[in-house]
């Protein structure tokens, strides 16, 4: 941390990693913004799996639902991605890696519309669950920038379960 007294300015050693977090911190936030980052890249592929495969008398109410929230949801990627990189800890960036944090379910090819619609909001509930707690770790530990992002987060996704919710 730089600081500025009179004509001089200091550093401080004092432990800070990134952002004004502790060092030992900001992996720890790093390692939960990963698997959310990894639960959010899956639900991003489910959703646009899901946009390309459906067939449904609604088709293209749905195939208009999944790609609005595939777009969103790829956004979403990149600020998580990019709040760790802030945190100075490497993000995820492979298959393979989003595969072995996530907590969530590949999707199967064959199913019907609503089940589509079904696995899509219990995947947003069970994210916005996760990240509900992962606020409270961050606030707690001083993270108020990655609170405020998780904020964000769990508003997209309650309401994207909420429309989802609509069309059961």
């Amino acid at each position: 941390m730089t600081t500025k007294t009179g004509n001089h300015v200091k550093k401080s050693a004092n432990g800070q990693a990134a952002q004004g977090i502790a060092r030992g911190h900001s992996q720890r936030i790093a390692q939960a913004l990963a698997q959310i980052l990894s639960n959010t890249y899956l639900i991003y592929v489910k959703t646009q799996n899901f946009h390309w495969n459906v067939e449904d008398e609604r088709f293209h109410s749905l195939h208009k639902l999944f790609e609005d929230q595939y777009t969103e949801l790829a956004a979403a990627v990149d600020l998580l991605a990019e709040r760790i990189r802030m945190l100075k800890i490497k993000a995820p960036g492979s298959m393979q890696e989003f595969l072995k944090r996530t907590t969530l379910c590949e999707a199967d090819n064959e199913v019907s519309g609503n089940e589509m619609i079904a696995e899509l909001c219990r995947d947003r509930e069970a994210i916005s669950e996760e990240i509900r707690l992962h606020i409270e770790e961050a606030t707690n530990l001083g993270d108020h920038g990655t609170a405020d992002l998780l904020i964000q987060q769990l508003r997209q996704h309650e309401m994207a379960a909420w429309m989802l919710r609509s069309h059961l």
